[in-house]
């Protein structure tokens, strides 16, 4: 099905990229290297089996739980937002 000026399949191209660009995107952000035996932040030893789970590991759990938290709550606010929030 063709859209205006858009050649067979563009859209379904431009979801694939956008996929491709999140994954790639999650990618980099994962820890990389020899892990750490002993939490970055606390000193707490790390066990081994979260060492070898996540390769370049740096924080024990309760650490990355944290880390975790204070990223969600500083992620900002969606700018799409929803129809129904946009008329309040």
């Amino acid at each position: 099905m063709a859209t205006g000026w858009a050649g067979d399949g563009a859209v379904q191209d431009q979801i694939d990229a956008t996929i491709k660009d999140g994954v790639q995107r999650a990618q980099s952000r994962l820890p990389s290297g020899p892990s750490l035996s002993h939490c970055a932040d606390c000193g707490a030893a790390i066990p081994p089996a979260r060492q070898q789970a996540i390769p370049g590991v740096r924080l024990c759990v309760a650490c990355q739980e944290a880390a975790d938290q204070e990223a969600i709550q500083t992620a900002g606010y969606n700018r799409r937002g929803s129809k129904d929030s946009q008329l309040r």
